[in-house]
């Protein structure tokens, strides 16, 4: 894999940490029940999403 296609590669996953960040933070306290998470570790939810 060549620079340019791996910086590309690191953006799009940085871009979908952070959206997905968002949205578990942005979860109301009775939707984040309801799927069983608590938005304050939307940090490593969405880290381990992209990263595992």
């Amino acid at each position: 894999m060549n620079l340019i296609t791996r910086l590309r590669s690191m953006a799009a996953e940085q871009a979908t940490y952070r959206r997905l960040r968002a949205e578990i933070a942005g979860l109301s306290h009775a939707e984040a029940l309801d799927l069983g998470i608590f938005p304050g570790d939307a940090d490593r939810i969405a880290r381990q999403a992209v990263w595992g």
